[in-house]
């Protein structure tokens, strides 16, 4: 069989550009908006005020463990593949993806019971067949709405702009018949009837930043979405398709420029025209794309005189998503029963959220995500130890929490709490512990308020009425990331670069 069947031809780099463009942020929207760009002939300069590519996908190294800082969770692998594809290079011989089973445990500390959700549809079924026969058959019809979901949020717009007004409202007489204006909440209630199959399906807004009480239901194609491809994990961890990617761009004749911060983007006659980096040196372009969390972007990188309208009502109204605490630790143990990936539920759930969203405040009690990546690639950790990654939502910076003092104690909290549940023992093997609070991510990654996931994903901050692709008031000026459409978590950001994909012309080749 031809192994290169079904691959477009090489890619022919334009030795000298007639067209210039820069990205701002290396993150994943960045990466793949700089290969899409140079794709289509565009000379492309990456630009990071960090030391390494990835933006929040960064790797900490501690004590001989390992540890991805950033997304952990791959699903719609292809998205990945298509930008090695646009080369006519094979994803396959730079990462390795291997699929996970469960994709999720759920530990739930009311009683110790847990629920393994993935799988086969049969063998997810019989799962939820143990806390209710009924809900076995309401999973179908989860399906069945949630395909729906995706063929209208996904499959359609995920990748479509909407910077004009009309293409919303073309949507909107099928986002209602759908029930969009519902809350995830109440779609999975819709279907499902035991408490604890409600959470454990409700709860992925969560890994994009919503509460699944506000987030608008078309977020529940990400169950349609998981049982359409799966669960991925790359091997060597995120770091390690970071840098594919990166070797990618130099091979494709990307230029990076790493540890190089933009000050502002120069807008002359209503059109972008370059940017101004820290040190004072201006660097012309035809286009500029921005990676950075639009939040900032509008409040401190573009003049408020070129902005439109629009953008600076959404930046004043924003509803920010919860910040994040992670905690990053090694054992000098090891603990095989436990999965990739667990989902620790605490025994509230509705309050614990409005206490994190609503009233902001640190309540004593959480849910957990607890990756261990050791269960997958045991090179994160020295033989018959264990690395581990547990990240717990808080309230942001808006909160006004003392994180100088809180971070200690939650630290305390969520040790605790493992050692006695799902990790025994924890306290006498835990080692080379850290962690990140919402500080840092405002500070190490100028997110606003130290949100997680930039601006939340309700219904009134979804599609047209988030912050557009192609910048609002600002000609050759185009967005990427979590803060735009289609919105956060790597399917999102990834289809945000395919969006300004189809905004930006494509260059002729120089003769």
């Amino acid at each position: 069989m031809n192994e290169m069947a079904g691959l477009k031809a090489p890619f022919s780099a334009v030795k000298y550009p007639s067209r210039v463009a820069i990205v701002i942020g290396a993150g994943f929207g960045g990466l793949a908006a700089a290969l899409r760009l140079r794709a289509k002939g565009y000379g492309v300069t990456l630009i990071e005020r960090g030391a390494k590519l990835g933006g929040r996908a960064q790797v900490f190294e501690k004590g001989g463990y390992r540890h991805d800082a950033g997304p952990t969770v791959i699903t719609a692998p292809f998205l990945f593949d298509e930008l090695f594809d646009l080369f006519g290079k094979r994803r396959e011989d730079y990462v390795k993806f291997v699929p996970l089973k469960p994709w999720y445990r759920f530990w739930f500390d009311e009683d110790g019971s847990t629920f393994d959700y993935g799988g086969t549809l049969e063998e997810t079924k019989a799962e939820m067949a143990r806390f209710d026969p009924a809900d076995a058959d309401g999973y179908d019809r989860l399906l069945a709405h949630s395909g729906k979901l995706f063929d209208a949020g996904f499959t359609e717009l995920a990748d479509r702009p909407f910077h004009n007004p009309l293409t919303m409202l073309a949507q909107i007489p099928r986002l209602v018949t759908l029930g969009s204006y519902n809350t995830v909440w109440q779609f999975v209630c819709k279907h499902l009837k035991h408490p604890k199959l409600r959470q454990a399906l409700s709860i992925q807004p969560l890994l994009v930043g919503g509460s699944p009480f506000d987030t608008t239901s078309i977020y529940g194609l990400i169950h349609y979405l998981e049982r359409k491809w799966g669960v991925f994990f790359a091997m060597g961890g995120t770091g390690a398709l970071v840098d594919a990617l990166g070797k990618l761009m130099s091979e494709s004749g990307v230029e990076t420029r790493m540890s190089t911060t933009v000050k502002q983007i120069v807008v002359e006659g209503g059109r972008a025209t370059g940017v101004m980096l820290e040190d004072g040196e201006f660097i012309a372009a035809d286009v500029v794309v921005s990676n950075a969390d639009a939040m900032h972007l509008y409040s401190s990188m573009v003049p408020k005189a070129a902005q439109g309208l629009s953008a600076k009502l959404k930046r004043k109204s924003a509803r920010l998503s919860m910040g994040l605490y992670v905690l990053y630790f090694g054992t000098t143990k090891q603990y095989p029963d436990v999965a990739h990936h667990t989902i620790w539920m605490g025994r509230r759930y509705k309050e614990l959220l409005k206490d994190i969203f609503k009233r902001k405040i640190l309540a004593n009690d959480f849910s957990l995500y607890v990756h261990r990546p050791t269960a997958t690639d045991p090179s994160f950790a020295p033989a018959g130890h264990d690395s581990f990654y547990v990240l717990c939502p808080v309230p942001n910076l808006q909160g006004k929490l003392r994180w100088n003092i809180e971070g200690d104690l939650l630290r305390d909290r969520i040790v605790d709490a493992l050692d006695r549940s799902m990790l025994p023992g924890l306290k006498g093997c835990i080692t080379s512990d850290f962690y990140m609070t919402p500080e840092d991510f405002e500070s190490r990654y100028l997110s606003v308020a130290g949100a997680g996931f930039s601006v939340a994903p309700h219904f009134t901050q979804s599609a047209w009425f988030r912050f557009h692709n192609k910048a609002e008031g600002i000609d050759g000026l185009y967005l990427t990331g979590a803060g735009t459409h289609p919105g956060a978590g790597l399917p999102g950001v990834l289809c945000s670069a395919k969006v300004i994909d189809r905004l930006i012309p494509a260059v002729a080749p120089v003769s």
